[in-house]
């Protein structure tokens, strides 16, 4: 089978809640590090064969094909198409599959994947909301099917997360100090520069404004988001965000052919499901199966990138599969840095190849939980 090879990826800056990104559409926020990647890269615009883009929740800004919309709004070549993909969470984790996929297959030769989501304007209920005015209380309410399978069971993260936390023994207490941490690792790790080749600067911003200044006592003064689940709070929860992220994925051919430099081949990816009522705990059994596919140990893996959706999530993992936390979102996670959905899992593949060839490392895992209790597990191989 035909390799596939990352020659760039670039993100954003991820921007906070009504922050300084809250007023900029969503395909401009794709635009900018569309534009960004082929700027820098000798492969004429024309020559892309496709645009893989992640989006959650793709209505208002983020309707109609975001990331087509993209493309043209970065003013590159009408002939180039675009596809938006919703795998949750993992959106544009899948993305980056779906690119490497093609040119795997032989069909492609350069794919952009990544992903936008600007949950100031389109907040992670607006969805929900449309829905509603259609009549429909929740997507799976009205389903006869589901109802028949799974009763009325919560699908809410909420639950999952506090689930999760009572099955692992993980306290509150834990939490906070796993949440403290990520913001401590982000904050060193902007203030040493590890983002800096990274980033793309939009609006005067060059840094995650997200990270925070915090304490475990000011956690501890924080109220549940609900009473029936009195361990996740904000603070062990990741921050809606606003930002966009892409991965330059080509072939073996298109290196020869525009003379580029490969930065990390794609070794192994793969996406499994676990219960959806569960919804966060799939990474477990992904990275088992993951690992069992392409005959590796965890022990080879030098970085993982596991998605910050509630700390429980990753303190889950981390036990159940024993790898060092020291090695594991060294830069900080989601809870520091946000959880722009769409844009989450280009942002992580972004930052570990980066953090890869900072490091030295040859192997980085990444993962993510998703809604319907999915998750994408993603090893790349630094060149």
């Amino acid at each position: 089978m035909a390799e596939a090879y990352i020659v760039d990826a670039l993100r954003s800056p991820t921007g906070k809640r009504k922050g300084t990104l809250a007023e900029v559409h969503a395909a401009d926020l794709g635009a900018h590090v569309i534009g960004a990647i082929v700027a820098r890269n000798a492969i004429p615009a024309e020559d892309y064969d496709d645009v893989v883009f992640g989006c959650v929740d793709t209505i208002g800004s983020q309707a109609g094909d975001i990331a087509r919309t993209a493309w043209l709004a970065a003013g590159l070549p009408l002939a180039v198409p675009g596809t938006t993909v919703d795998r949750q969470c993992g959106s544009s984790q899948q993305a980056v599959h779906f690119a490497a996929q093609a040119v795997m297959s032989g069909t492609m030769d350069v794919v952009l994947a990544g992903g936008v989501q600007t949950m100031t304007r389109i907040p992670i209920s607006a969805a929900m909301l449309a829905g509603q005015a259609y009549g429909y209380s929740t997507p799976f309410a009205e389903s006869s099917g589901w109802r028949a399978r799974f009763a009325d069971a919560p699908v809410n993260q909420f639950y999952a997360a506090q689930r999760i936390a009572d099955h692992w023994g993980i306290r509150r207490e834990a939490m906070e100090a796993f949440a403290l941490d990520s913001h401590e690792k982000a904050r060193r790790a902007t203030e040493a520069g590890h983002f800096s080749r990274e980033i793309v600067p939009l609006l005067g911003l060059a840094h995650d404004e997200t990270v925070r200044s915090t304490s475990l006592a000011r956690m501890a003064e924080l109220e549940p988001v609900d009473p029936v689940y009195p361990g996740i709070t904000a603070a062990v929860s990741s921050q809606t965000a606003d930002a966009s992220a892409a991965v330059l994925v080509v072939s073996e051919a298109a290196l020869k052919r525009y003379g580029l430099t490969p930065r990390a081949r794609i070794h192994h990816l793969s996406v499994r499901a676990d219960d959806p009522i569960w919804h966060l705990r799939a990474p477990i059994p992904a990275t088992e199966y993951a690992l069992k596919r392409c005959g590796m140990k965890l022990s080879d893996i030098d970085l993982v990138e596991i998605n910050e959706a509630f700390a429980s999530v990753v303190m889950a993992w981390q036990i159940e599969t024993g790898f060092d936390p020291a090695r594991t979102n060294v830069n900080g996670g989601a809870i520091a840095l946000g959880h722009p959905l769409g844009a989450s899992g280009a942002r992580l593949m972004t930052t570990l190849l980066h953090e890869l060839e900072r490091t030295g490392g040859r192997f980085g895992l990444q993962t993510m939980c998703e809604g319907g209790g999915q998750a994408n597990v993603t090893i790349i191989e630094r060149l």
